[in-house]
């Protein structure tokens, strides 16, 4: 599995200060989870514990809070956890910095269909 990020195609991406928390682009972190191999994508929670809260917006499955960072998500079927966890938080290192990555998986995907039905 390999991180994927998508580049901008405008050029270098422009950081929304509205979306900066203690630090942390959660917009930036959530587009950069989305994009990588064996992410399904972006799990708020039953309860939508793991959403952080912008002004007019909210985004899932990440929260940035005591100097950590979580990012919950939803695997694809068949995507081995520790490798997932290792992963995201390989890739998120230069948009956390020194911060911890903790790596939730909230869901996993059903099974592909056998065909047989």
């Amino acid at each position: 599995m390999t991180a994927r990020p998508k580049p901008s195609p405008t050029g270098p991406a422009v950081v929304d200060e509205t979306a900066v928390i203690d630090g942390v682009d959660v917009v930036a972190v959530a587009t950069l989870v989305r994009g990588c191999a064996g992410v399904s994508g972006l799990d708020g929670g039953r309860f939508s514990e793991a959403v952080s809260y912008l002004p007019g917006r909210k985004v899932a499955g990440v929260v940035v809070r005591d100097g950590r960072v979580r990012v919950q998500v939803r695997a694809q079927w068949a995507v081995p956890a520790p490798a997932l966890a290792a992963l995201l938080s390989t890739a998120l290192v230069p948009l956390t910095g020194n911060r911890p990555v903790d790596v939730v998986i909230g869901d996993i995907d059903d099974p592909p269909q056998s065909g047989s039905e």
